[in-house]
């Protein structure tokens, strides 16, 4: 099961702005109701990982996000109300303050982390890891917290390669944050077991 369109019409930022219930992506003008709200392992994931990496960037110019937090990836020289791809990451970091206003971060972030659930696995993987490969993520982390993997995707080249697959033990470097590591054995220790 993938996340329902809100409709068949195309849609860009200015439309996004004025709907009451902004519970939806856009991507490439198409919206997309977002999951319920997340179970308590999603939530102590990627507030896990948001605590892990705000300590760790402290007097540094990178900053962690958790959503909500719009992320505009705007075409070149497209307009702030024509905009046709607004997204939620769970959790993202930005390192150029360039990026961010008001109303969120606007441009590619350089990690973002997704948080994977039944209902938007399949988006998470395919969409938008080919939508944040088009915009320039430079790293983009897949948790799946039943199995207790990650899928980390660097870019290199304009592309993601080939996948890098960990189990969710020790730490894990985030390479394109110098010595940040995110530590997992806490976290899977607090998680509820995979039959539960």
């Amino acid at each position: 099961m993938g996340l329902a369109l809100k409709d068949a019409e195309y849609h860009c930022y200015g439309d996004y702005l004025r709907w009451a219930d902004n519970n939806y992506e856009l991507i490439d003008g198409e919206a997309y109701f977002m999951a319920p709200a997340p179970n308590l392992e999603h939530q102590e994931v990627a507030g896990d990982v948001y605590f892990q990496l705000r300590s760790a960037l402290v007097g540094k110019k990178c900053r962690a996000f958790i959503a909500p937090i719009d992320v505009r990836l705007p075409q070149e020289d497209e307009a702030e109300e024509s905009i046709n791809t607004v997204v939620q990451p769970d959790v993202l970091v930005v390192c150029d303050s360039n990026k961010l206003d008001r109303r969120g971060v606007c441009g590619a972030p350089d990690w973002i982390l997704e948080v994977l659930s039944p209902l938007t696995a399949s988006h998470d993987q395919i969409k938008k890891r080919e939508l944040y490969e088009c915009h320039g993520v430079r790293e983009y982390w897949l948790i799946h917290p039943m199995d207790r993997v990650l899928t980390v995707y660097r870019l290199q080249n304009g592309e993601y390669g080939k996948a890098d697959i960990f189990e969710l033990t020790g730490s894990t470097a985030i390479s394109v944050l110098d010595g940040v590591l995110i530590e997992w054995d806490d976290l899977v220790s607090r998680l509820p077991a995979a039959d539960e």
